[in-house]
């Protein structure tokens, strides 16, 4: 018995953890005007949204009723139409460099001016989002244009 238990245990760590994620192509409830995303009470907005070649920029806002406590340029990044994944740029002017922000309770903020530079602004561009939420959790896919 405790044999079968073992192999059994060891079998299933042979198998790569994936952690869940949600995609939500669409905005989520509670989340208006779009492009917007609404993961578990953690809103993020976006507007300004302006596409030059090879520059994206755009204001984000968020609201944090969740169980994350903070929001983190690490936590954005840019999918274009190639399926390249771009960080965000504080070089450009008008995009000023932004650290780690803790807040939470329904507090918000923003806007914050953020800038990508792309090798396609060709439909589709992302946005991808993943707030830390803790081990498992979420990342979102923002539809930009």
């Amino acid at each position: 018995m405790v044999g079968t238990v073992a192999v059994l245990a060891y079998q299933s760590l042979q198998v790569p953890y994936q952690a869940p994620t949600v995609s939500s192509p669409r905005p989520a409830l509670d989340c208006t005007p779009a492009p917007c995303a609404n993961l578990q009470g953690y809103t993020l907005w976006v507007t300004n949204l302006d596409v030059q070649p090879g520059l994206v920029t755009m204001d984000i806002y968020f609201r944090n009723s969740s169980s994350s406590t903070h929001a983190s340029p690490q936590d954005l990044q840019l999918i274009d139409s190639q399926q390249h994944s771009v960080p965000l740029v504080f070089s450009t002017p008008g995009c000023a460099p932004w650290s780690r922000h803790q807040f939470d309770r329904g507090a918000t903020f923003g806007p914050l001016a953020i800038c990508f530079r792309v090798g396609s602004t060709a439909p589709p561009l992302i946005l991808r989002w993943s707030p830390d939420f803790g081990f498992v959790c979420c990342k979102t896919d923002i539809l930009l244009t």
